[in-house]
């Protein structure tokens, strides 16, 4: 029996996979997805430190599948561990393939987030 897998975490962003984001082949580039991976981030990082983050570090990414145009890119977010001035986030990029409702995970990556003060130097992450 097979099991359905589904997404982990919240989803936190999703876009639409254009020509302009892929090479000859109509396959888009991994840079491009490993960046709406960071936005993510970015966007759930600064809910949860109520201000301003950086991105510290990316942990392993590989691409078991290719994100082709037209399809809609979904990344999750799961905020997996909180220290004094940065997060950790494991983060799922997933293809809505187009014009339909199947949906295959595309690649994962944890992300360390960082939490800055406003004058750029790390500041303790608020307790929630």
């Amino acid at each position: 029996m097979n099991a359905v897998i589904k997404p982990n975490g919240e989803l936190t962003l999703r876009t639409l996979a254009m020509p302009g984001d892929a090479n000859a082949a109509g396959d888009i580039f991994g840079g491009w997805v490993m960046a709406q991976m960071d936005l993510s981030c970015g966007i759930r990082a600064a809910e949860r430190a109520r201000g301003r983050v950086v991105t510290a570090a990316v942990k392993e990414m590989a691409f078991a599948l290719p994100v082709k145009i037209g399809d809609t890119l979904c990344i999750y977010t799961d905020i997996v561990k909180v220290g004094r001035t940065s997060m950790t986030l494991k983060v799922e990029a997933w293809a809505q393939r187009y014009l339909s409702h199947v949906m295959e995970k595309v690649t994962d990556a944890m992300f360390v987030m960082v939490a800055l003060d406003s004058t750029g130097k790390p500041t303790p992450v608020p307790a929630e």
